[in-house]
């Protein structure tokens, strides 16, 4: 029968790479950005008996898995065999051996075999062999990227870390690389925030806000949008300062809509406000903070740019156009596109928490800001596809109206000069590197 093997170096002892799998959000991490993974059922973590019913795709082609834990041997050994699902046979052994000071391998180790014997191992056998190769690359990179930036606060106490919009793209992937370090995370419900249920916590993570892609800027929805963030913002800000024991520090989404349509100049986090709606908004969220502030919270204001992953937001909306052929530059594409990789958009908020001298706007962006156009032509080359097809402007304006004129005419070339500054360091600095997760 096949036996496919990936081994994985990591900064950490093995002892530490077996705790990192053992804790909640370790499979969330691991499910790679494009595939489905819907978790439907599980008991138990990864010891023996432990068991989990996962769903992989979408209908009507998803199928569904169930896999059982044995072979349990602590901070060395697990196994998860699959009771059910799309393979004759599944074993998948985990080893964690120590390879010197303070580093480790974790080794992956599969016994598997396809359904109709010799002729599905014929038909089949190589589209799987890559299938897992770039599985477990993706497992590989994001197993040793986690366990890198957690492995300077091994042995420390674990924080209490509260998070707003939990269960959004940036929040569920957020939640996932705490827990696995070993932290503790309550997950707040928007609009039902218990104010008491925050003392004595070390952090909190304010992501939650209404979708501002949703739909045309009519002036109803305008002011859904602002009221969205300015108000609950507000409300979490003085509850916060209120607390008899608040928060170390207090992390707020905001964007790099602060500044506006800025043509080709180069802004860093000093650069004064632009105009417009999103501009207009982003000053007022982040004003929403100083509430926080003023008692004394160490308050971050986090202007995200464009987060790619293909798990969802700009980037996922994108795929399909140019996965036909149909993309393009948007407008004259010359407008300033800042980006960063949702790894990385994750990796910040960890070091914006544990580094005491970060405070107020932050620029979480990568390094290497770029025209649209070029933004598209990296797509093009990463899907190995044409992107030559315009969308122009005339055509943008008439669509979405004001809502295409700011986000998708207009744009900034952001440069993450406190990041930069604070030491952080991108696991994804180049598009290209991005692009290809």
């Amino acid at each position: 029968m096949p036996v496919f093997d990936f081994r994985t170096e990591v900064p950490v002892p093995a002892s530490e790479a077996f705790s990192w799998h053992a804790r909640p959000g370790a499979f969330l991490r691991l499910s790679p950005p494009w595939d489905r993974v819907e978790v439907l059922h599980a008991r138990g973590g990864i010891e023996d008996g432990a068991r989990l019913v996962f769903r992989v795709g979408s209908p009507p082609l998803a199928v569904e898995w169930v896999a059982v834990h044995r072979g349990y041997e602590e901070g060395r050994r697990f196994v998860d065999v699959q009771e059910s699902g799309p393979f004759a046979r599944w074993v998948h052994e985990h080893v964690f051996e120590d390879a010197g000071p303070g580093r480790s391998v974790v080794v992956d180790r599969i016994d598997y075999a396809l359904p109709f014997g010799a002729a599905g191992e014929f038909f089949g056998g190589p589209f799987v062999r890559r299938s897992l190769a770039r599985l477990f690359r993706h497992r590989g990179s994001v197993t040793a990227g986690d366990l890198a930036r957690h492995a300077p606060y091994v042995g420390l106490p674990p924080l209490r870390i509260a998070i707003t919009g939990a269960s959004g793209l940036v929040g569920t992937q957020l939640a996932a690389f705490l827990t696995t370090g070993g932290h503790e995370v309550l997950r707040v419900a928007r609009g039902r925030i218990d104010h008491e249920a925050l003392e004595g916590l070390d952090a909190v993570v304010h992501l939650a806000g209404e979708n501002i892609a949703g739909g045309r800027w009519t002036e109803e929805r305008k002011a859904e949008i602002l009221a969205s963030r300015v108000n609950g913002t507000k409300r979490l800000a003085e509850g916060l300062a209120a607390l008899r024991e608040p928060p170390a520090v207090f992390l707020c989404a905001s964007a790099i809509g602060f500044y506006g349509d800025r043509d080709e100049e180069r802004v860093e986090e000093d650069a004064t406000p632009g105009a417009g709606f999103l501009a207009k908004v982003a000053r007022a969220w982040e004003g929403a903070t100083s509430p926080a502030e003023a008692g004394g919270i160490r308050t971050v204001n986090m202007r995200f740019g464009v987060i790619l992953t293909s798990r969802g937001g700009a980037l996922a909306k994108m795929l399909i156009p140019f996965k036909l052929g149909a993309g393009g530059p948007i407008g004259d594409g010359r407008q300033g596109f800042s980006w960063i990789a949702l790894d990385d958009a994750i990796y910040a908020i960890h070091h914006l928490i544990r580094n005491d001298e970060l405070r107020g706007p932050v620029n979480v962006v990568a390094p290497d800001p770029l025209p649209q156009r070029e933004f598209a032509r990296a797509l093009g080359r990463a899907l190995r596809r044409p992107a030559v097809i315009p969308l122009p402007a005339a055509v943008v304006k008439a669509l979405f109206g004001q809502m295409g004129e700011e986000l998708l005419l207009g744009g900034q070339f952001v440069e993450p000069a406190a990041l930069r500054r604070s030491g952080f360091t991108w696991s994804a600095p180049r598009l290209d590197e991005a692009l290809a997760r």
